[in-house]
Order: C-alpha cells, then sequence, then structure tokens
C-alpha cells in the first residue's frame, strides 16, 4: 500500500521560504501525477502545484505561479515544493497526493487515489 509521508512544514515571516517534502514509500513507478494540495479550516482543499513523475511537465495554481517550485528527485522516491515569498494567505495544511488513473484534472481532489498525512505550514505577517 503507498504512503506519503510529508514533512518541512513549520512556521515563518510573510517574505519567508519553505522547502516541503514527500515521500512515496512504495517509489513513483505506476503513478502518473503527484500533487500538492492545501486546505484551512471549511474551506475545500485547493490545488497548488503538480508534476509528472520522469518529466519536467508541473503545473501551478495561479496564486502561486512564480512563488513555488515543484521539484522531484526520482531516485529518492521524493517530490518537493519550494515555496518562497510566504503570505499569510498561503497558511494551510498542505498534503501530497499522487494519482494512479487519468479522471480529472490536475487540480481536481478526485484524480488523486493516494494522500499524505499533512502538514501545517503557518505564516505572520
Amino acid at each position: 500500500q503507498m504512503q506519503l509521508v510529508e514533512s518541512g512544514g513549520g512556521s515563518v515571516q510573510a517574505g519567508g521560504s519553505l522547502r516541503l517534502s514527500c515521500v512515496a514509500s512504495e517509489g513513483t513507478d505506476g503513478i502518473n501525477l503527484i500533487g500538492w494540495f492545501r486546505q484551512i479550516p471549511e474551506k475545500e482543499r485547493e490545488g497548488v502545484a503538480a508534476v509528472v513523475p520522469g518529466t519536467e511537465a508541473t503545473y501551478y495554481a495561479a496564486s502561486v505561479s512564480g512563488r513555488f517550485t515543484i521539484s522531484q528527485d526520482k531516485a529518492a522516491n521524493t517530490v518537493y515544493l519550494q515555496m518562497n515569498s510566504l503570505q499569510p494567505d498561503d497558511t494551510a495544511v498542505y498534503y501530497c497526493a499522487a494519482a494512479i488513473w487519468y479522471s480529472g484534472e490536475w487540480h481536481e481532489v478526485r484524480r488523486y487515489t493516494y494522500w499524505g498525512q499533512g502538514t501545517q505550514v503557518t505564516v505572520s505577517s
């Protein structure tokens, strides 16, 4: 059973940076997309960025484009989310997710089968 483990969350001041990591326990073979989502209480989970494993194909939400960068280390079964110029609106629980089917767009929750437990990111003004 695939497990995704996120790390790297924390508290920073506005303008700061954090790097999140997501390790896939079974590797990325068979996974066609890995995404990062975020969620705040009483709001729907929002797609932030995604990458197609083994390729340079990436996707970003407009709200983070130019500030966040998704990357991968296939040998380490790890996907990263580098977050720069963080703002208080970026405060959320961030989740890593993996897709094995092709139903849905990269930013849609229904596209993904496996989810991590989430890591909290808090940005203070």
